[in-house]
């Protein structure tokens, strides 16, 4: 079984996403006990993206996140780097134009986007302000940035009780659901590390964001970061 370690070397963590591909969905349903939808909604009402906007939904996986932008008339790309995730994805949506890419240097022109949305991705690049700076090239003035990722839940008690969840149960349950349950290992350890909510707030904002703002989703298991693109750098200076 692949996973990766928390040094997030991209060709394991690609490996370990084409490992988990085939049973990824079920098994965020499962282990998020159906908390994973509604933070799809927040996520795409956060966005705001109208019919005939363009939005980049960076590690898209299979589509999932992708699908309610498009079934809303929202000219959606789903990208991600991992070829497994990429092969569900079309084979589920077939009408989705799936792209393979890498966040930390992006396919696309500058300014080709109204928004850019990545959903438990950041936590997974080598160097997310470098991920950020990346989503802000493609992202035209004044266009909208949504980060939905794990976080610090709010409340000491509520913390420590997630945190065992994390450590002890999460695997056990990965073991039974997951088609690499090992992977899962790697995701409760990479959300104990990542930084909270006011820290990513502060990369987002170092990595040209302005705007900068969060919400705090199931008690703050998730947080939504949104963000506006400012103009772009004058190259004169």
């Amino acid at each position: 079984m692949t996973r990766a370690g928390l040094d997030k070397q991209p060709t394991d963590v690609a490996r370990m996403f084409d490992g988990v591909a085939a049973r990824y969905d079920l098994t965020n349903d499962v282990l998020s006990v159906g908390q994973d939808r509604l933070w799809r909604r927040a996520t795409v009402a956060a966005v705001g993206a109208q019919p005939g906007d363009r939005v980049l939904d960076i590690a898209a996986g299979t589509g999932t996140s992708s699908e309610p932008f498009a079934d809303r008339g929202v000219l959606v790309v789903p990208a991600d780097f991992s070829l497994g995730m990429l092969t569900v994805g079309r084979r589920r949506r077939p009408d989705l134009g799936f792209t393979a890419a890498d966040a930390m240097r992006l396919p696309f022109a500058d300014a080709s986007f109204d928004a850019v949305t990545m959903s438990f991705g950041l936590r997974n690049v080598t160097d997310a302000q470098q991920a950020l700076r990346e989503f802000r090239r493609v992202t035209r003035p004044g266009g909208v940035l949504v980060v939905c990722e794990f976080s610090r839940p709010v409340q000491a008690a509520f913390r420590g009780v997630y945190l065992n969840y994390l450590m002890r149960a999460l695997p056990r349950i990965a073991r039974r659901v997951s088609s690499n349950p090992a992977s899962y290992v790697y995701l409760a350890e990479s959300i104990r590390s990542w930084p909270g909510q006011r820290e990513l707030a502060t990369t987002i904002r170092s990595a040209g964001w302005r705007d900068v703002e969060w919400r705090n989703l199931t008690a703050g298991v998730v947080a939504l970061h949104r963000a506006r693109a400012g103009p772009p750098p004058d190259p004169r200076l």
